[in-house]
Order: structure tokens, then C-alpha cells, then sequence
């Protein structure tokens, strides 16, 4: 009787887009063939877990390594396809680390979109959307996430809440809100948005706005001013422990 074989889950995880079956084979990039190959020294029979934000998570063979590219079998799925609970984050970018930590929390914490938005006191007008989408899928890598939330391209503020669609909820995240409620406060379950300031918080025209929508709510993260990246990760943290997934 030949004894059955078992293994270890696989430790080191990779984003991918194609397609993920049994026994499908997996072409790598360069990129791809130099991490795995190059610097995690990985040789032929060597198992990586994969996953393309569609087919769930599977445990991929090497079948050929090689210094410019090389090519994974699937073998057998690990998880099934998961999907974050239907929650937005809407933020101002700040200083580039920051904001590189913002991605990568929202990733971690289960967001489904992630929208940049430019406000009227937002610092820093610039974003690369490739570079934190590709923070994105680093984050999804390392938490065991399947899924990869988009990072759309940066808007105003303005014109983002001009086309809203009322049937999300908005969670204003409003510093100066004092003897508002706070996030735990009576949600509602459904679609939701987490709205994030900038360093010098909304302008009194934004908050004027938020105030006339319906669909918009004004939370109290606490008696103390968070950093607008702390801000995230506490409104988020939060609203998950009493709407989303970690109920």
C-alpha cells in the first residue's frame, strides 16, 4: 500500500491573473520568476499558494524554474473564493508612506474599493494608482486575503458626492463632530463608505454638504484628533467588528 502524501500548507503566497483550475498550468513574469527563483531560492517541486481574486486559493508545483520566467502547476485549492463585506474607503492622500499604509491597512481590514480623494485641504495632489494597486496586491499577498480590492483613480470630493449613489451609507469621519455619536452607534447593515480627512480636515463647504445627504452620517472616533491614517484603521476596525465579517 502506497502511503498517501501530505503537505504543508504553502508559506509564501502570489497574486496572479490567470486563470486557476487543477492541474492548470501558470506562466510567471520575470518579475514573479526572480522573487520565487532568485531571492526565496525556490527550485522544481517546490509548493506556492496562488490566487487571482476569482478561483479562490490553490497550491501550485513548481514544474520549471528559470531566471527570466518559469511555469506553476496547480495542484489543489486551499480556500474557496472569498469577498470582503460591501465597505468603501474614501480618503485624502497624505505624505507617501502614509499613504502606502493606508492601502495596505484597508487591504488587511477587509475593504472592497478604495477611493483617493482630493479634497479642499488635501497635501499632496498627486497619486500613482499602479504603485498602490500594486501595494494593494503586496497586502493581499501577505494577509492571506483572495481578493484585491481596486484603488480607483483620485477625484474630488465634490464631484464624487454630486454622482453618489444614496443607497450607500456614508460613515463622516468629522473630528470636529463633538457630542457625535459614536461608530457603534445604531448602523444599519448594507453598502457603506468610510469617509477619511485630510491632515486639516474638511472644509466647512464639505461638511455643509455631508450635512444635507441623507445617506451621510457624522461619527466621533473618540475624544482624541487621529492622524488621518490611525483615522482609517480605527473607523474601519470598527465598523467591521460590528457590520462586517468579524462578527
Amino acid at each position: 500500500m502506497v502511503p498517501s502524501m501530505s503537505f504543508e500548507k504553502p508559506k509564501i503566497r502570489l497574486c496572479v491573473d490567470q486563470p486557476l483550475a487543477e492541474e492548470q498550468a501558470v506562466a510567471l513574469s520575470r518579475d514573479q520568476a526572480h522573487y520565487l527563483f532568485g531571492v526565496m531560492r525556490l527550485e522544481r517541486g517546490a509548493r506556492v499558494a496562488l490566487f487571482n481574486g476569482r478561483d479562490g486559493e490553490w497550491a501550485a508545483e513548481v514544474a520549471d524554474a528559470g531566471k527570466r520566467g518559469g511555469t506553476l502547476v496547480c495542484r489543489d485549492r486551499q480556500a474557496a473564493q472569498g469577498t470582503p463585506p460591501d465597505l468603501w474607503l474614501l480618503f485624502a492622500p497624505v505624505k507617501k508612506a502614509r499613504t502606502d499604509f493606508i492601502v495596505e491597512k484597508a487591504v488587511e481590514m477587509g475593504v472592497r474599493r478604495i477611493l483617493p480623494v482630493q479634497t479642499d485641504f488635501t497635501n499632496s495632489e498627486r497619486l500613482r494608482v499602479d504603485k498602490q494597486q500594486a501595494h494593494a496586491v503586496e497586502a493581499a499577498e501577505q494577509c492571506g486575503a483572495t481578493f484585491v480590492p481596486e484603488v480607483a483613480e483620485m477625484a474630488r470630493l465634490e464631484r464624487l458626492l454630486s454622482e453618489w449613489d444614496t443607497t450607500r451609507q456614508i460613515l463622516f469621519c468629522d473630528e470636529t463632530a463633538a457630542g457625535a455619536p459614536t461608530i457603534l452607534g445604531g448602523l444599519e447593515p448594507g453598502p457603506w463608505a468610510v469617509l477619511i480627512g485630510p491632515e486639516g480636515g474638511f472644509s466647512d463647504r464639505e461638511r455643509a454638504r455631508l450635512a444635507e445627504m441623507d445617506c451621510a452620517r457624522a461619527v466621533s472616533l473618540g475624544p482624541r484628533i487621529l492622524r488621518a491614517e490611525t483615522a482609517a484603521v480605527a473607523a474601519l476596525a470598527l465598523w467591521q467588528a460590528h457590520l462586517g465579517d468579524w462578527t
